[in-house]
């Protein structure tokens, strides 16, 4: 297998950091951290380039907090600057492995998304008669450093690259849920979203390569195969079950193995898919239908304007047109009142 060297002063560039600092200004640049940044760039950048190419540069401290829906998790959100050197280790590395990643892994990836995922999804249920869904139990917090370490040394050899991905590797924050102390990856850096499908590049390889499954898709680490035989899926599951544990150092949750004909419909990723036609999963729309009652409550009290409300429908809305919900849109915004006494 070939090994990647020299791409370090590709990392520690001028123009590679100036390009991550755009990347990393995304969606932020009304954030105080982002306008300091931005005010002195060329001063900041030149900054990072010094420390990075002296190995002097190390990591901040994480701020968290908790966030509650679909399901409860703990954010660790890095300092701005180091968001730039994620995003500038990332424009240099991530090329080298999207040329082996499978084509139907779907997480963070450029020109992929969960919308891309569940039409693939959609296309596979259409020859098939039974799927297998599986989860990945507390995957973020199971990550093994040394396995992923490992598996990062398979196609990077160039020693300031492997410096800096240890250095964000081992930066783990203080009181996360961590299952030791050289495990976890912190959810919210752009590194880890990466990191996390290198961990399971060797997984995804096994499934359709050495066990011969062509339709499986797969979205951080929710796995789905489909086929014609329940006993067959069944074997894969245990198989699975297995190479994630003697290889990866990972179990699959043990209520999250579910194996069904493809006629009842499968829930992935927001949605119910099924052959024909796919809906809003019940629980997405009764979040919604809360935050619509909640948003009435606050315009008609003067806490928000309607432009904020507009974004925030148009956000759910851009979710439920990938879905046959075209009643179910009007009936919920039909209930909705927005008015001021």
């Amino acid at each position: 297998m070939k090994r990647f060297k020299f791409l370090f002063d590709r990392v520690c560039a001028f123009d590679n950091l100036l390009l991550a600092a755009r990347k990393a200004r995304r969606g932020k640049r009304l954030k105080p951290a982002t306008a300091r940044f931005e005010h002195r760039i060329e001063e900041e950048i030149l900054r990072l380039q010094d420390e990075l190419s002296a190995r002097t540069y190390r990591p901040g401290p994480f701020k968290q907090f908790t966030v509650f829906e679909p399901k409860e998790r703990l954010i660790s959100a890095a300092p701005y600057r180091d968001r730039v050197v994620h995003h500038a280790l990332c424009n240099v590395i991530e090329p080298i492995y999207e040329k082996v990643f499978i084509s139907d892994s779907y997480a963070c990836r450029a020109g992929k998304g969960t919308h891309a995922a569940v039409g693939r999804l959609s296309q596979f249920m259409q020859g098939a008669d039974y799927v297998l869904k599986v989860d990945i139990r507390k995957y973020f917090p199971s990550v093994d450093h040394s396995v992923l370490k490992t598996c990062i040394r398979r196609k990077i050899g160039c020693p300031g690259a492997l410096w800096l991905v240890d250095l964000i590797i081992d930066h783990v924050p203080k009181n996360s849920f961590q299952g030791g102390p050289s495990t976890g990856l912190p959810l919210g850096n752009q590194t880890s979203q990466f990191l996390a499908n290198v961990y399971l590049d060797p997984l995804d390889h096994f499934i359709k390569e050495r066990m011969g499954f062509k339709r499986y898709v797969r979205y951080v680490d929710d796995l789905v195969l489909l086929g014609d035989d329940k006993r067959e899926l069944a074997a894969a599951r245990d198989s699975i079950c297995d190479y994630i544990g003697e290889n990866l150092k990972l179990s699959l949750h043990p209520k999250k193995r579910i194996i069904m004909p493809v006629s009842e419909g499968i829930d992935f990723l927001g949605y119910r898919v099924y052959p024909t036609h796919r809906l809003i999963r019940r629980g997405s729309v009764l979040r919604f239908s809360r935050r619509l009652r909640l948003l009435v409550a606050r315009y008609c009290e003067g806490d928000i304007d309607y432009e904020t409300i507009r974004t925030r429908i148009a956000s759910w809305q851009g979710h439920a047109k990938h879905a046959d919900s075209n009643g179910l849109m009007a009936a919920l915004l039909g209930q909705a009142a927005f008015s001021r006494a």
